[in-house]
């Protein structure tokens, strides 16, 4: 891996010069002669690779019902991604191809507001998402322990998540191009059962049960229907992180965010269009995992047992995805000289990251045996503060430089472009007002520690304790 520049970068408020460039990771073999066959991800790869770093199926949209019942499911699906999944998706297109390197939301932060509120931004992206990766081993097991009940508890399960963990890492660790093609053939799979029950529920559908408010008596659960909505439908921005793996990202970013945004809503409102028109059952039961037994009750067990089995894809899939997301992160915050050199090797096989795998991996060992509730709304909270500190960060790019070349563009105006970011900014502080105390405290430590490594690493570097690359940030930090 060596560091090129790009002639795209704007001049730092500080005054340094306006000619000052920003690193691009590129690929070493790239620069020193050009391969027949390329491993950049392309436009398919990449799309699947997004879709399974925000959803991997309609699994987990079953609690929207619980929450508020058939029409207010149905319409929060359609209408959120409108809030919330376009306006993120739009921003990461116009970003990613105006900053192609890896690193993704890193850089925006530093390059409009510095080094200290791009390594803030990294910690707080970084710590939401390997703490959501640490949920997927389980739910996978979770689904395997309904077809095989000796991993309901104990060492069993405790070994199944381990050995998952660690090949799944190891997948991750043998190349970005195999994980994405694998990608594709997972999100293919998962998806079928779908497909099918969604078309042999047609006959079954009785439209008049979609205006159902919910059952009499039931209290809407606003708290668990929001979060349900923003867990389904979030991180369109992880897969940044990776711009510089991406072949022509100016062109293929745009592109594949625009298709995963439509995969993914169809996705997600077409099964529960299917599901709550052809059946009708207490409210209690849209619970997680729900669909699986409407597959049952609307085509048999099989349709049922293979919807399980695509959870588990599903889950290897968003696995893969998203440690691909926090490993290039942590191999681009050292590229531009946030962390030390060492956490910038790259694989001489596979050419991975394999520092940032190691990390990220170690990091989810140690938190998938903990309770989640609580942790996992901790890392809500974060990935909110960074999304709060991504859409000013956008904003004021876009103002204070309003020439910087880019190839993706919003084409909107500045007062345009604070309308759009301040609905989904409303719907983070009030997901962020109604957050528990432990949740305040858990988040609050966590932010205080990646303030103390902020100033940790400005130590090191200053008393060369440690080797950095030579990135833009140096100089800064």
């Amino acid at each position: 891996m060596t560091i090129t520049t790009s002639p795209i970068a704007p001049p730092r408020e500080d005054g340094q010069s306006s000619n000052q460039q920003l690193p691009i990771t590129t690929n070493p073999a790239a620069s020193i002669n050009k391969r027949k066959v390329s491993n950049k991800v392309t436009l398919i790869p990449l799309i699947f690779l997004i879709y399974f770093e925000v959803a991997g199926g309609p699994y987990g949209e079953e609690p929207a019902v619980q929450a508020a019942g058939p029409l207010l499911a149905i319409l929060g699906f359609l209408i959120f991604p409108f809030v919330w999944s376009i306006p993120e998706a739009l921003i990461t297109s116009e970003l990613s191809t105006a900053f192609p390197g890896n690193g993704g939301f890193v850089i925006w932060a530093d390059r409009a507001f510095g080094p200290f509120c791009g390594s803030l931004m990294g910690a707080w992206k970084f710590l939401s998402i390997v703490i959501n990766i640490a949920a997927f081993p389980a739910l996978g097991v979770d689904y395997l322990k309904k077809l095989f009940p000796i991993f309901s508890s104990g060492l069993p399960r405790y070994l199944a998540i381990l050995v998952s963990t660690l090949v799944l890492s190891f997948v991750n660790y043998t190349g970005l191009t195999i994980v994405g093609y694998a990608a594709v053939g997972l999100g293919i799979v998962s998806l079928a059962p779908f497909i099918i029950m969604s078309l042999i529920a047609i006959p079954k559908i009785h439209p008049h049960r979609w205006i159902n408010l919910g059952q009499k008596g039931v209290k809407k659960d606003w708290n668990l229907f929001l979060n349900t909505l923003f867990w389904n439908l979030n991180f369109w921005d992880n897969v940044s992180t990776m711009a510089g793996e991406v072949e022509n990202p100016q062109k293929t970013f745009p592109l594949a965010l625009f298709c995963a945004v439509i995969f993914t809503c169809l996705g997600y409102i077409i099964p529960l269009v299917a599901v709550t028109g052809a059946i009708s059952v207490d409210q209690s039961l849209w619970e997680a995992g729900f669909m699986a037994d409407a597959a049952e009750m609307i085509s048999g067990k099989w349709l049922k047992i293979w919807i399980e089995f695509g959870a588990v894809l599903s889950a290897i899939g968003l696995f893969e995805a998203q440690l691909s997301s926090s490993a290039f992160q942590i191999e681009g915050m050292a590229r531009i000289g946030f962390l030390p050199k060492f956490f910038s090797l790259r694989s001489k096989w596979f050419n991975t990251p394999w520092v940032g795998i190691l990390v990220s991996t170690a990091i989810i060992l140690a938190v998938s045996h903990m309770k989640y509730t609580d942790i996992i709304s901790a890392a809500n909270f974060l990935y909110s503060l960074g999304m709060i500190l991504e859409y000013l960060s956008f904003l004021w790019l876009r103002r204070k430089f309003p020439s910087l070349k880019r190839p993706y563009r919003v084409p909107c105006r500045l007062p345009t472009l604070v309308v759009i970011c301040l609905i989904p900014s409303a719907f983070l502080v009030v997901l962020m007002a109604v957050a528990t105390k432990i949740v305040y405290l858990m988040s609050g430590l966590m932010t205080v520690g990646a303030i103390i490594w902020y100033f940790l690493m400005k130590l090191c570097k200053s008393k060369k304790w440690l080797k950095f690359n030579d990135g833009y940030a140096e100089e800064e930090m």
